[in-house]
């Protein structure tokens, strides 16, 4: 039983494809390498290069590997950039999640775990977010991933696709330290990049309404992101009803200056954070209920905000 894990080459996806292997489940990863590494997936793992809007390349694909599912990280994931480049956004994110579609629905595969983002809910009005929460996406980043939840739904109606899709909160940490996030925007690769290199990392406003004065988010382990994509696999597998939408949160929220912190701790590097004004849109607190995917999903916050942090910082010294 072999799954495609698109974008597999990613940070995301590298954790989930190592999570399939870690209990014996077989995979094939479809990526362009755009933002993925070659070297984050495991020898014995197939790559195939290549982009989901390919149709006839993703169909060959599921084909020649025997593919029973889609676990589907493959996307452009800048929810910035994106205001700069709406068009590129879309076409990555909302064209290719329907060539993707098209593909598996031609060759009979009928299952699928999206990855999705809290960028579906945009600045929420409420201190806990649950999957009732009304989404009102704020970026072209964000409204391409509330569509692709869309075609899930649609294709579900049209064709009988067995699908879910998780909402990611703040993915951070590593499993493993050959593989890490290379993200140029997420805020643990900055801030651990300006110690590496002898800068003091900055807090961007700290007159926000929280304990500290600074923003409050969600952050999760990506290993436990991993295990839950893994139980959601199984569970379409197996044909157990899912919900159609789960938060991955941790239901309690962590502020920048804790993380900054916790940074010096686990660093050795004693330093206190420059400060700058508030940037535009950042929202005082974000913290989602992830009570639905731990009762379905197998899902846990297994690691303390030391181990994030520790591991990240463990990945990062390493190459």
């Amino acid at each position: 039983m072999t799954w495609l894990v698109t974008g597999g080459a990613g940070y995301i996806g590298s954790h989930v494809v190592q999570a399939f292997g870690a209990v014996g489940l077989g995979c094939v990863v479809l990526d362009d390498l755009s933002s993925g590494h070659a070297e984050f997936v495991p020898e014995d793992v197939p790559l195939v290069r290549g982009s989901i809007l390919d149709t006839d390349l993703v169909a060959d694909t599921i084909v020649r590997h025997g593919v029973v599912g889609v676990v589907h990280l493959a996307g452009f994931k800048y929810a910035g950039v994106s205001v700069q480049r709406p068009l590129h956004t879309y076409e990555q994110n909302v064209t290719g999640t329907a060539h993707l579609l098209e593909a598996m629905s031609s060759q009979g595969v009928d299952a699928m775990v999206f990855s999705s983002s809290a960028a579906v809910y945009g600045t929420p009005d409420t201190s806990l977010v649950t999957e009732q929460t009304p989404t009102t996406p704020e970026s072209p980043y964000g409204e391409s991933k509330l569509i692709g939840e869309w075609l899930l739904r649609d294709q579900a109606v049209a064709a009988g696709l067995r699908h879910t899709s998780l909402r990611y909160f703040n993915v951070v940490g590593s499993a493993t330290p050959d593989l890490y996030d290379t993200s140029p925007h997420n805020l643990f690769p900055l801030v651990l990049d300006a110690i590496a290199e002898g800068r003091t990392p900055r807090i961007n406003g700290t007159d926000y309404p929280t304990p500290d004065g600074t923003c409050v988010r969600d952050y999760v382990h990506v290993a436990d992101l991993a295990v839950s994509h893994v139980a959601a696999a199984r569970a379409l597998a197996e044909g157990r009803p899912l919900e159609r939408v789960y938060n991955l949160g941790s239901g309690d929220g962590v502020s920048v200056r804790e993380i900054m912190t916790a940074v010096a701790q686990v660093t050795g590097v004693d330093f206190e954070p420059q400060t700058a004004p508030r940037r535009a849109g950042d929202p005082a607190r974000i913290v989602a209920s992830g009570e639905l995917a731990a009762r379905d999903l197998d899902w846990q916050m297994r690691h303390s905000l030391t181990d994030m942090v520790a591991s990240a910082w463990e990945a990062r010294s390493s190459h």
